[in-house]
C-alpha cells in the first residue's frame, strides 16, 4: 500500500480494494453494535433514573 495508484500493479489495487471493502463491513458492523449497545445503556440508564424519581416522589417509599 505505498506508491501512487499508478505505480501499482492491478492485482495489488484489487487486494487492496478486497482489504478496504472488506475493513468497511467490519467498521460497519462495529458501529451497529456500538449503536445497539448504546441505546441499552441508555434506556438502563432512564429505568434506573426514572425508578429513582418515583421513590423519590413516594414520602413513604424511604421507610418511615
Amino acid at each position: 500500500m505505498s506508491g501512487a495508484p499508478s505505480d501499482r500493479s492491478p492485482a495489488e489495487l484489487a487486494r487492496e480494494n478486497a482489504y478496504l471493502k472488506q475493513r468497511v463491513a467490519q467498521l460497519e458492523r462495529d458501529v451497529q453494535d456500538l449503536s445497539a449497545e448504546n441505546l441499552r445503556l441508555r434506556e438502563e440508564r432512564e429505568r434506573l433514573h426514572g425508578r429513582r424519581a418515583a421513590q423519590a416522589a413516594n414520602p413513604l417509599g424511604s421507610g418511615q
